[in-house]
């Protein structure tokens, strides 16, 4: 009789714990996303590979989502299915920009100053309604070299948006622009091509054409993003650094 009261109370003891256990969700668009055959296809999301620089105490979610902006992601319900789940001691990375920018597009652009911080404003809001924790991040920067070799901005005003949501209302802020542009300036115009997705026709079974692509990761570049990510993730004091190898 002891050793059943025993195995049910370590029982219970697991499923309490499991219960405890936060999650770290993760918003945003394809930079960060989720890539369908990971073993065949070169492409990741660097939110694809975060867990292997976390620890099991933390569960991860990644909601991001190919061509998601602040708004769409919202309109289409995927907030919701993240907001249902939310509870105290969790966490929830938003980085929305790349896809805000499409003005030909109305079920996804926003205007930075007005629409997009409200956007973020509001799920940083909602987040802390649940007693989760928000984390906001500006988009990754493009490899956007000119012909001297100089770095080009693509994003123009929307992660000076996200800075000033940071500032402001005391959020817990990673500048993803500033770390990524650091990360293909090092790399420079010919190398920083490995950190992206570039093919000749055939030189990978994937791409039956080539493949010119300076806003998607390759796995080393979602791989070397992600790392950037959790080296600045663990100096914010937050209480997800206990969950960084």
């Amino acid at each position: 009789m002891k050793k059943i009261f025993l195995l049910f109370s370590i029982a219970l003891s697991t499923l309490i714990l499991a219960q405890q256990k936060p999650t770290l969700f993760l918003i945003g668009d394809s930079t960060m996303s989720n890539k369908d055959n990971p073993d065949k296809n070169p492409e990741h999301g660097w939110g694809q590979v975060l867990g292997q620089f976390m620890t099991n105490g933390i569960e991860i979610q990644n909601h991001a989502m190919n061509g998601r902006s602040s708004k769409s992601f919202r309109t289409e319900g995927r907030w919701d299915k993240v907001e249902k789940q939310l509870k105290k001691g969790d966490f929830v990375i938003i980085q929305f920009g790349h896809n805000d920018q499409k003005l030909k597009d109305s079920t996804k652009f926003t205007n930075p100053y007005t629409q997009y911080r409200a956007n973020l404003e509001r799920y940083v809001n909602e987040t802390r309604a649940k007693g989760a924790t928000p984390i906001l991040m500006t988009s990754i920067t493009r490899r956007n070299f000119n012909e001297n070799g100089v770095l080009i901005d693509t994003h123009k005003e929307y992660p000076l948006v996200v800075r000033m949501v940071a500032n402001d209302m005391k959020v817990a802020f990673v500048d993803m622009q500033l770390l990524t542009e650091q990360m293909e300036i090092a790399a420079g115009p010919e190398k920083s091509k490995l950190l992206h997705l570039h093919f000749k026709a055939g030189e990978n079974p994937y791409y039956t054409k080539d493949k010119a692509d300076d806003t998607h990761l390759s796995r080393l570049g979602a791989e070397s993003v992600a790392k950037l990510a959790v080296k600045d993730l663990k100096t914010l004091k937050t209480g997800l650094e206990k969950y960084i190898k």
